[in-house]
Order: structure tokens, then C-alpha cells, then sequence
């Protein structure tokens, strides 16, 4: 097989025609759903925080929300088997539209903190249910666009949830904008029955496994300790606490390797190319967190009003989601593995001209270098993503291991959120003087982050194409 030969794909037109496009609805609606509800608080956290209080608290609304995500996620596996999607589903969308009417109403910053953690958790289910979909109901060729069609969710997300915050945000019904919610899971809910089937067919090659318990834990109390790093103004105190999160990591990688019900697949920790994908996929979307804090310093040093600074953050979904279309279609291997071996210091270029053009009293001709500076940035993450997540399919010793592979990729993505928002509230709040200087060191940080995971994307990229070909 030459550099050059063509990676065998199925149709846009296959993907979305009769025959899968109920299962594609639902897999890319449930993932929609996670991702606009979790990029919905970036613009409404200020109005929120003006109103209930709870500045110090800030990151704490999207950790909790991704902390959450992750304990759920893991258990998408046993739970698609043991009651099948239709259920699956509808359990979702039911505790995550009780999560919404939990936040809607909440009185306080620590009952919001309740409702966001038990909207992640449900959240966290329907996203790993929409991976789980593409390994168990879509034919292979249809991986690598389906995958594609998953992940551009994230930036629709990303486009729609900083907008609709801060248009809700703009007329001071902020409070509204979970229950828009609650109504968009009552809606998805009638579709469930009609576009998926009660049980999924049985595979005796695929292994029904338990919810790792302990790998969760490990997991989850590394995220929040980074973001209780957060919180206090000592810096040494910090860094104590971000090694206790470092360790805490190591430790689980320990345990998950060794442990019968594991987050990541065998797989993961052999020689094959997964644990480079995973890598990449990870510190890629924690780079992105960056967009977490773009309404709030675009209110802050430029007076915009909250609309507008939420269309300005979603200049990184728009860069992700247009990105991730164009490189789907890419067949040849050469140019695949060119692709994605340069999107982090795509998205590291990017970052750095964001953290460049931070200054107090921003012209527009600055917002306009913002913008540019975070399309740019959501086109490095888009430009790698859907083959990354394809060839993490292919990337396992054992076939049966396609779909634990498959669910690990939104564990992966979830997790890295999570420490990705953590880190950025650390960030902010150890250098926030009140002008632009925790904004320069927000995006000067993860563009260091973004530049140095091109090791990773260069290693996955030698052999997860490789993969791929052999597979196909």
C-alpha cells in the first residue's frame, strides 16, 4: 500500500440518506444537546454570577458539568447492553431535562453547581451513546463521516451556545435558557422511539463489562482538585494541589491498565498508536477551553455587551466545525497524515495571536484579531478530529474492543474539558488583576499546551493511518 493510496470512505449521501439517517439524527441531536448546554454558561455565567453570586466559583460550573459527564460516560457501554439504546436514551434526556429545571430555578451558585453536575452526568450519557452508535450501527466506511458528524456537534455547540447565552444574557433571562432546554429534550425524546430499535443486536465478540469504580474516582477527584486549585489566591498552596491532581492521574492510569472494567481499552497500553490518539484528542479539547472565558474578557476589556461577546466566542466553533467538514472528506493518506500531525500548531498559531492582541480598551480592529485568532484556533481542533476518532476505532488488538475504543473517545474528550476548565480557572485567578493580564496568560498558556501536543498528533499519525488501511 503506497503513501498515496486512497482510504476507503462511504458517501455524505450514505450517511444521511434513508437508511441511517434516523440513527444519525439522534447520535449527532444527543451530542448537540451535551454540547450547547455545556457552552450555554460561558455567556450566561456573568449575568448568573451578577444576580446569585459566586465569582470565586466561576469554572466551577463547567468542571462540575464535565466531572460529571465522565462518570456517566464510562458506564455507556454496559448500560447500551443491558437495556439497549432506545432506553438508553430516553434515561438521558429525562435526568438531563430534570438537571435543567434544577438550574433554572436555582436560588444560589451551589444549587447551580447541583443542577449543572446532574445535567453533565445525564449529558455525559448521550454523548457517549452518539460514539457508541457509530461502532455498533454504522458499516465501517461510514466511520470516519460519522465520526465527523458527531464531533462538528461540539462546534455547533460551540456556536450555538455561547450565542444563545448571550442573547438571553442581553434581556436578562438568563434563567430561560435551561428551560429552551428542558423543551429540546422533551422534543428529542419523541424521535428516540422512532429512530432507534428497543435492543441492540447481540455480538458475542464485543464483552459486556462493569462501570470502573474506581478508574471513575481516581478520575474524578483529579478534576476537581484542580479545580479546587482554583480557588485559593496562594500560589504555592496551588501548585501543591495541582501535583496532588498529577499524581492522583498517574495512579489511575495504574489502576485502569490493570483493572478488569476499565475507562480505556486494553489497547490503549500496548505499543499500537491509541494511546498517541487519545493524547492528541485530549489536549486538543482542553485547548479549547480557552472559549470558556472569551465572553467574560470580552466584556471586560472591550464593553461588549453579552450577545455580542457571545458571538465572539463562537469564532472557535465556526473555525472547528468548517475545518472538520472539509477534512473529513480527505482521502489520500499523505495529506491525511500531513493534517493531522500540523493541527496543534495550527491551533497553537492561533492561541498565541489571541494571547498578542490582549489589551484593555480593545479597538475593533483588536476584537476582529480575536475573532480570527479563535477561528483559527477551532480549525486546528477540526482539521485533526475526525480521523483521529476514526482511527481510534481501527487502533485495537482485539476487534471485540471496537466499541469500548469507540465510547473511550467522548471519555477522553470529556475528561480533558474538565481538567482543560479547571486549568483555566487556575489560570485566571492566580493572575487576575482586574485588566487584560489574565486573559494574555490564559491563551499564552494553552498555546504552550496546543504547540507540544504535536508530538502526539506526529506518533498517532505514523501508524493510526496504518490502522486504518489494514482494517478497511
Amino acid at each position: 500500500m503506497t503513501d498515496t493510496a486512497a482510504v476507503p470512505t462511504g458517501t455524505w449521501r450514505m450517511l444521511l440518506g434513508p437508511t441511517n439517517l434516523g440513527a444519525s439524527a439522534v447520535l449527532a441531536g444527543g451530542v448537540a444537546l451535551y454540547a450547547t448546554n455545556e457552552f450555554l454558561t460561558i455567556s450566561l455565567m456573568p449575568s448568573a454570577v451578577a444576580e446569585i453570586g459566586g465569582h470565586r466559583l466561576y469554572a466551577w460550573v463547567t468542571t462540575v458539568y464535565l466531572v460529571g459527564s465522565v462518570m456517566a460516560a464510562t458506564t455507556v457501554h454496559a448500560l447500551l447492553m443491558k437495556v439497549g439504546p432506545r432506553w438508553a436514551y430516553l434515561l438521558g434526556l429525562s435526568v438531563f431535562g430534570a438537571g435543567s429545571v434544577g438550574c433554572a430555578l436555582a436560588p444560589s451558585m451551589e444549587v447551580l453547581l447541583v443542577g449543572r453536575t446532574v445535567q453533565g452526568a445525564a449529558g455525559g450519557l448521550l454523548a457517549g451513546l452518539g460514539y457508541a452508535v457509530i461502532n455498533t450501527a454504522l458499516p465501517s466506511e461510514l466511520w470516519t463521516r460519522a465520526s465527523a458528524l458527531v464531533s462538528a456537534m461540539w462546534g455547533v455547540g460551540t456556536l450555538l451556545g455561547p450565542a444563545a447565552g448571550g442573547l438571553f444574557a442581553q434581556y436578562s433571562s438568563w434563567r430561560w435558557a435551561f428551560g429552551v432546554l428542558v423543551v429540546m429534550a422533551a422534543a428529542m425524546s419523541v424521535l428516540v422511539p422512532i429512530a432507534l430499535p428497543a435492543r441492540t443486536p447481540p455480538d458475542r465478540s464485543t464483552p459486556v463489562v462493569g462501570v470502573p469504580a474506581r478508574s471513575l474516582l481516581l478520575l474524578g477527584a483529579a478534576a476537581l482538585v484542580v479545580s479546587i486549585a482554583g480557588v485559593p489566591r496562594h500560589a504555592g498552596l496551588t501548585a501543591v494541589l495541582v501535583g496532588v491532581a498529577a499524581v492522583l492521574v498517574l495512579v489511575f492510569v495504574s489502576v485502569d491498565r490493570r483493572a478488569p472494567a476499565s475507562v480505556l481499552p486494553p489497547s490503549t497500553f500496548g505499543p499500537g498508536p491509541l494511546k498517541w490518539i487519545y493524547l492528541t484528542l485530549g489536549a486538543l479539547m482542553a485547548a479549547t477551553m480557552v472559549d470558556m472565558y472569551v465572553p467574560f474578557f470580552g466584556q471586560r476589556l472591550a464593553y461588549m455587551t453579552p450577545v455580542a461577546a457571545g458571538f465572539l466566542a463562537a469564532g472557535l466553533a465556526i473555525g472547528w466545525t468548517v475545518a472538520e467538514v472539509v477534512s473529513a472528506s480527505l482521502t489520500g493518506r499523505r495529506i491525511v497524515v500531513r493534517t493531522v500531525t500540523v493541527a496543534p500548531l495550527v491551533m497553537a498559531t492561533g492561541l498565541t495571536v489571541g494571547a498578542l492582541t490582549q489589551h484593555q480598551n480593545a479597538s475593533p480592529v483588536l476584537i476582529a484579531c480575536w475573532a480570527v485568532a479563535l477561528t483559527l484556533s477551532g480549525v486546528g481542533i477540526g482539521m485533526a478530529w475526525p480521523h483521529l476518532s476514526a482511527w481510534a476505532m481501527f487502533s485495537v488488538a482485539d476487534p471485540g474492543e471496537g466499541p469500548v475504543a469507540a465510547a473511550a473517545i467522548n471519555t477522553v474528550q470529556i475528561i480533558s474539558a474538565a481538567f482543560g476548565a479547571a486549568l483555566a480557572g487556575v489560570v485566571v485567578n492566580l493572575t487576575d488583576r482586574g485588566d487584560a493580564t489574565a486573559a494574555r496568560w490564559l491563551f499564552a498558556g494553552f498555546a504552550v499546551l496546543a504547540a507540544l501536543t504535536v508530538v502526539a498528533s506526529s506518533r498517532s499519525s505514523r501508524t493510526g493511518a496504518r490502522a486504518k488501511l489494514r482494517s478497511a
